[in-house]
C-alpha cells in the first residue's frame, strides 16, 4: 500500500502545524486543549482534543483457554460494558507495571508470563490516548484490591463467547475488540507474540 508525497519532506501535503494553543479544562484525569492549526493550503482551522496520560489493557489468559473479562458500568455510555482489564498509567509507571498492578487490584490474578503485543490508538480525531495491549497467562487469584468507588463483576469467557458477542453488536468496546482480534490471529499463528517470566524487579504488587 502506498500514499501520494509531494517531493520534499513525507506527508507535507496532509500536515497541520499549531499555531496557538490553549487549555480550556483540566480535572483530576483529563486535560482538554483548544488549538489553532495551519492547514495545508494555508487556510488555519480549530481542533479541539484531549491530552491522555496513556492506559494499558491486559488479554488474561486462564490455562483452560478461557479469558477473564469484566463487566463494569461506564457513566458517558449510561450502561455496562463487557471490557479486558484496562486502566491509565500513572505518572512516570513503565506500562508493564501498569498492566501487573491493573490485573491484580482489578482481577485478583498474578500472571507467569506476559507478552506485549503492542500499542492501540482509540480516539484519535479528538484524544491523543495510546493503550498498550499485553497478554497474561499462567494466572494465579488472590484477593483482588479495587480502588475507592470502583465497581465491576470478574467473570471468565471463551473465546467463541467474546466472538459471537462482538458479532451480535453486544461487545462493542474498542479496546477489547482489538484485544480480541490479536488473540485470534496469535491462535492462528499469524501475529506472534513473545512470552517472558515477570522481569526482575517488576514483579506484581
Amino acid at each position: 500500500m502506498t500514499a501520494p508525497e509531494k517531493q520534499g519532506t513525507p506527508d507535507a501535503h496532509l500536515r497541520e502545524d499549531a499555531l496557538q494553543s490553549e487549555q480550556v479544562y483540566r480535572g483530576h484525569f483529563l486535560d482538554v486543549r483548544r488549538d489553532q492549526v495551519r492547514l495545508p493550503d494555508g487556510s488555519t482551522a480549530g481542533r479541539e482534543y484531549i491530552v491522555h496520560p496513556g492506559a494499558v489493557m491486559v488479554v488474561p489468559m486462564l490455562d483452560d483457554g478461557r479469558l477473564v473479562v469484566e463487566r463494569q458500568w461506564r457513566h458517558p455510555m449510561a450502561r455496562v460494558m463487557l471490557e479486558f482489564p484496562a486502566g491509565k498509567l500513572e505518572a512516570g509507571e513503565p506500562p508493564f507495571e501498569c498492566a501487573a498492578r491493573e490485573l491484580f487490584e482489578e482481577t485478583g490474578y498474578r500472571a507467569a508470563e506476559w507478552a506485549r503485543a503492542g500499542v492501540m490508538h482509540n480516539a484519535i480525531a479528538y484524544s491523543t490516548e495510546c493503550i498498550e495491549i499485553w497478554f497474561a497467562r499462567g494466572l494465579t487469584v488472590g484477593q483482588r484490591q479495587l480502588d475507592a468507588g470502583e465497581f465491576l463483576d470478574v467473570i471468565s469467557a471463551t473465546e467463541a463467547e467474546l466472538d459471537d458477542l462482538a458479532r451480535r453488536g453486544e461487545l462493542t468496546d474498542a479496546k477489547t475488540l482489538v484485544g480480541l482480534q490479536w488473540l485470534q490471529n496469535w491462535r492462528a499463528g499469524r501475529w506472534p507474540l513473545r512470552w517472558h517470566d515477570t522481569p526482575p524487579g517488576q514483579a506484581c504488587p
